[in-house]
């Protein structure tokens, strides 16, 4: 029975320490200019941790239609970029 707890213990201190290396880091940004057609936002960000980049303005593919009606001009964010396809992707906003 005590080998089973470890067992348990020791899988779920494995997998809690997976899901926080996977956790995504929001960046604050401005929105500067929003391109529904062609599904792509400009952003003046801060640096983006996750893709070793520092803080610029950039455009940023956006693939999910809800994501892009977030995004107003103007407004400032809270957001995950990540390479998708290749392609810099808008992931995640708040």
């Amino acid at each position: 029975m005590k080998t089973l707890f470890k067992l348990a213990l020791v899988t779920g201190l494995v997998l809690t320490s997976a899901a926080g290396a996977f956790a995504q880091e929001f960046t604050k940004g401005t929105v500067k200019k929003v391109d529904a057609k062609a599904k792509k936002v400009t952003i003046v960000h801060e640096e983006l941790k996750s893709l070793e980049m520092p803080g610029m303005t950039m455009v940023f593919q956006v693939g999910d239609d809800t994501l892009l009606a977030k995004l107003k001009q103007g407004a400032n964010i809270q957001f995950v970029a990540a390479r998708v396809n290749g392609k810099l992707t808008v992931t995640q906003v708040k």
